[in-house]
């Protein structure tokens, strides 16, 4: 269920309309849509010039400088050019934090009016009903919009005021892990329409995938229907260039299964209102798909089903996942100080038992392990406790010798008591065990077999095998199949990059090792560091020839 709005402003000491009034563009988040992408999203919604009803309502929840408010004032003025000021007052709401960007808005919306043939004061009076001074998200609001359209600010939460991240957080779930701004805006938008209403944004599209992005994905799960997305990955979308990869979308408040896409558009307003004619009638064409079942509950939305796509989800129909095969994915250790807890042998002069060997990313990076001689210091002792400076000398000089460094750390303020430790508790144990390192970001499936000799480094992701054999697995790893699980949920970085994190390598499908046949076994496990065994993977995962010809789609190379 959505959040119900119906909060009292004057319980908020400062909101935004306090903190980021003055603010800069930049500081708010503030990108400039293109005229042409803005009139293919009222398009999308059907706020369109003729078809405007007394009874709709509009609502630009970051106005901005009017790149929205003002054609969807054109169209409604055009589409009803005699109704009275009590009728249209009520027909648009746009609210915006800034100030000077308020008297744009109003200025631009006044010239709109009188160039109707209204009075400049019907033209004032309706500017000051239409555009709101205030923060959006703190704003109480009735749930009867029929359409809300906007590009919502693209602010990292670790940006805001501390005062207003913490307000943020307490009013807005989808605020979770490290979300950014405009996530909830979404939500707060969905919660504000009426039955059958829709929502039509262009934002970053990092939130159908990734894990931050799943409060706000099951909340569309729940009551709502996601109609449109076009993808606008390395289109001129915006006035200004942007790093994140935008989408434009429109969800509808109501049931439905089915959601027609397109990648890519020309932008140009004779292409993108003939492309939101095709998205918003039925019948096929040759630049717009249909998918099915996109919108699953909190997990990621999968837009362009693919052949691969189609064998990767029958994986996920008759085999567990990685961790439910019996295998661990975790992520090494990050201390909050590495130029204190890391360092060579010589450098980090403390008790052995105070210290671990440490691979980190450049250490693998031939695709073999050739450590660099790097250590970092093991602040908890094998049960979890923090270790007792007083009973490790060496280790107690030289945690005080960096004393000021350590204290000032977020960590060691919010844990005064224990104001040595590393961020992650280490897990001696793990040392010894065999497992596969990944790291990050890679262009391929970069898997590398560590025997039981090193701590890794919070840059690299590990898999512990579990029953099966770590050569195996490896070679299991470093194959298509995982390589286009992980593509299939991870955003994309520029340059064809992935990102092999937890999230996504937990996504990855594997047999359990009992249940392979002996042959199958024996070929995976004898398999060579870096060898590549399509047709005994292929066999293991039982998939036809034709399957695994789908996922050679985009094919790794293991360098």
């Amino acid at each position: 269920m959505v959040q119900n709005e119906m909060f009292r402003v004057d319980q908020f000491a400062a909101d935004g309309v306090i903190l980021l009034a003055d603010a800069t563009g930049d500081a708010r988040g503030a990108v400039h849509t293109r005229p042409e992408v803005v009139e293919f999203i009222l398009d999308l919604v059907g706020w369109k010039t003729g078809e405007i009803q007394r009874h709709f309502r509009f609502l630009e929840p970051s106005a901005g400088h009017a790149d929205f408010l003002a054609p969807a004032v054109h169209r409604l003025l055009e589409s009803l050019p005699n109704a009275a000021l009590a009728e249209l007052e009520p027909m648009i709401l746009a609210v915006e934090v800034n100030a000077h960007a308020i008297a744009i808005c109003r200025s631009r919306v006044e010239a709109l009016v009188v160039a109707s043939g209204r009075s400049q004061r019907e033209a004032r009076q309706l500017s000051w009903a239409w555009v709101r001074h205030a923060d959006f998200l703190t704003l109480p609001l009735e749930s009867n919009f029929s359409h809300v359209v906007g590009n919502p600010p693209y602010v990292r939460l670790e940006a805001l005021p501390k005062p207003l991240l913490r307000l943020y957080r307490g009013l807005w779930s989808s605020l979770y892990d490290r979300a950014d701004l405009y996530v909830a805006f979404i939500q707060k938008s969905l919660g504000l329409l009426r039955p059958e209403g829709r929502v039509g944004f262009i934002c970053a599209d990092r939130w159908m995938r990734n894990r931050y992005g799943k409060i706000l994905r099951r909340q569309v799960s729940d009551g709502f229907h996601l109609e449109v997305n076009v993808d606008f990955t390395n289109c001129p979308a915006f006035l200004t260039e942007v790093d994140a990869y935008p989408s434009v979308f429109t969800i509808r408040r109501g049931a439905g299964s089915s959601t027609l896409t397109s990648r890519r558009p020309e932008i140009s307003r004779p292409f993108l209102r003939e492309l939101a004619v095709r998205l918003t009638q039925e019948g096929a064409a040759p630049d717009v798909s249909v998918s099915e079942g996109v919108v699953r509950g909190e997990d990621p939305w999968v837009l362009e089903q693919t052949s691969a796509f189609q064998v990767l989800r029958a994986l996920e129909g008759t085999l567990p996942s990685l961790e439910d095969a019996g295998c661990t994915v975790g992520i090494g250790v990050a201390t909050g100080a590495d130029a204190v807890f890391v360092g060579s042998e010589l450098d980090l002069d403390v008790e052995p038992s105070r210290r671990l060997p440490l691979l980190m990313t450049d250490d693998i990076r031939t695709g073999q392990v050739l450590w660099s001689g790097r250590w970092v210091l093991n602040t908890f002792e094998e049960d979890g406790r923090l270790a007792n400076l007083a009973q490790y000398p060496r280790f107690k000089r030289y945690i005080d010798e960096h004393a000021a460094v350590l204290r000032a750390r977020n960590v060691a303020i919010r844990n005064p008591g224990s104001w040595y430790r590393t961020i992650d508790r280490i897990h001696p144990w793990l040392t010894a065990a065999p497992k596969l390192l990944i790291p990050d970001i890679k262009g391929s499936a970069h898997v590398v077999v560590e025997e039981g000799r090193y701590y890794p480094h919070h840059n690299l992701y590990y898999v512990l095998p579990g029953k099966w054999p770590v050569q195996a697995l490896a070679t299991v790893m470093r194959s298509r199949i995982a390589y286009q699980f992980v593509a299939l949920y991870c955003p994309p970085l520029r340059g064809g990059f992935l990102r092999f994190q937890a999230q996504y390598l937990r996504r990855i499908r594997l047999p359990q090792w009992a249940d392979l046949d002996d042959d199958i076994q024996g070929e995976l496990s004898r398999a060579e560091p870096g060898e590549i065994l399509d047709d005994a993977v292929r066999r293991a995962f039982r998939l036809s020839e034709a399957d695994w010809r789908a996922l050679e789609v985009v094919t790794p190379s293991f360098s």
